[in-house]
């Protein structure tokens, strides 16, 4: 495939960062430690999505209350355990995802990362990782749950990302993701190109019931999904 794209918004973690389901494990213990029972379903449903709404609703769902004092020590304590699970094993690029933002940077494609994690705790992973903003880093823009009126399955991350890297149209934005809210969130922003891709807990067969979605192995593959390798 050979289109003209200008930005490439890529989820964090479980799309270009391996950190071995350590959200995930955090996420539900910290709701789990409530007396609240988490399903799998209910937890993957809301994974992608800014923790602290993912709390709110897992909590609701588990028939818990959801009133912020409950919501705000769950979500201290996913914070402190996500700190916990990360140093005893750090979160790492996945396999030819470096190489491939490098790829996309050199043909003229800039390269933003969102996420469902605040700024407080993305800052310190992507420092951890030797990843950074700017001519001297290997990403032109990072946006944060915390920095918009509404993470995913809403578009203003996509969209802020496009305000931060000087993207005028969003059919020149490829939006990529290992989550349902991920295509979601680019379908809602009009994006040229949404993928899911295959690193998280999707196959490309839950991918096929997003209209419009396609899906890919990994975010490897996409400079060649570009038309930007031989």
């Amino acid at each position: 495939m050979t289109t003209t794209i200008d930005l490439a918004v890529f989820d964090m973690a479980g799309t270009t960062l391996d950190e071995h389901g350590d959200v995930y494990r955090a996420l539900r213990q910290s709701v789990e430690e409530t007396g609240t029972e988490v399903t799998e379903e209910n937890l993957q449903t809301w994974m992608g999505t800014d923790k602290v709404e993912a709390i709110r609703n897992l909590l609701r769902l588990g028939g818990h209350s959801a009133d912020a004092g409950t919501v705000a020590q769950c979500f201290d304590r996913f914070r402190a355990l996500l700190h916990e699970f990360y140093a005893a094993t750090p979160p790492e690029p996945l396999p030819g995802v470096t190489e491939a933002l490098a790829e996309l940077r050199r043909n003229g494609v800039k390269v933003a990362l969102t996420t469902g994690f605040s700024t407080d705790v993305a800052g310190p992973l992507l420092e951890g990782l030797g990843w950074a903003t700017g001519e001297d880093g290997n990403l032109d823009a990072v946006v944060c749950s915390d920095e918009v009126a509404a993470g995913r399955p809403y578009p203003y991350m996509i969209q802020r990302a496009m305000e931060r890297t000087g993207t005028k149209d969003v059919r020149t934005v490829l939006v990529a993701g290992d989550t349902a809210v991920d295509v979601e969130a680019g379908a809602a922003s009009g994006a040229g190109i949404v993928l899911g891709v295959e690193t998280g807990a999707l196959t490309a067969a839950d991918f096929s019931a997003f209209d419009g979605a396609q899906s890919l192995p990994s975010v490897a593959e996409i400079p060649a999904f570009l038309g930007l390798r031989a």
